[in-house]
C-alpha cells in the first residue's frame, strides 16, 4: 500500500492545502495530514482545533487522515512506516527552504522521499498566514478556505 504523510502547521488548513492533499490521493493509497504543534510559530489555533479543523475539511475524502505530531517529522514518519512526505510549493520562493528540509530529512533518514506538489493557479497565492491575516483585518475568506473551516475561524476572531 502507498502511503504518504503530509504535514504542516495548518493554521488554518486552505484551499491551497486542501489542493495538494486531493493531488497526493490520486498518487497515493493513503494520506496522513499530520499537524504539527509549532509552538515556535506561534499558531492562532491550539493543535486540537487545527486537527478538527483539518478532520472536518477532509471528511469526505476516502483514506485521508489527520494526526497531530510533536517533535521532529522523521522520528513520526519512522513511527508510522511511512516513507513518502508530501510538500506544497506555491512559487519559487518555497523551493529552496523545501529543498533544504527534503535534504534535512533525508540525512536523518535515507528511507524518507520528499514529493513536491503544486496547487492549481487558482490557489497558488493562498497560505494560512495569508487567511489570518484577511480575516483579522475583517475580510471575506470563505473563499480561501474549505466551508467546514469557516465557522472554526468566525469563532476565533469573535474571541479576539
Amino acid at each position: 500500500m502507498r502511503v504518504a504523510i503530509y504535514p504542516g502547521t495548518f493554521d488554518p488548513i486552505t484551499n491551497g492545502h486542501m489542493d495538494v492533499i486531493k493531488r497526493a490521493r490520486k498518487l497515493f493509497d493513503k494520506v496522513l495530514v499530520a499537524v504539527a504543534f509549532s509552538e515556535e510559530k506561534r499558531p492562532m489555533f491550539d493543535v486540537q482545533t487545527r486537527v478538527e479543523m483539518a478532520q472536518a475539511a477532509v471528511s469526505d475524502l476516502e483514506d485521508v487522515h489527520v494526526e497531530a505530531f510533536d517533535g521532529l517529522l522523521v522520528r513520526f514518519s519512522q513511527e508510522k512506516n511511512i516513507r513518502v512526505m508530501i510538500r506544497g510549493l506555491r512559487a519559487v520562493s518555497d523551493f529552496e527552504f523545501e529543498l533544504q528540509m527534503g535534504y534535512a530529512n533525508a540525512s536523518l533518514w535515507n528511507e524518507i522521499e520528499t514529493v513536491y506538489l503544486m496547487p492549481s493557479l487558482k490557489n497558488a497565492f493562498i497560505s494560512s498566514s495569508v487567511v489570518r491575516s484577511i480575516a483579522k483585518h475583517g475580510g471575506n475568506v470563505s473563499h480561501l478556505i474549505p466551508s467546514s473551516v469557516l465557522p472554526f475561524v468566525e469563532r476565533k476572531l469573535l474571541c479576539m
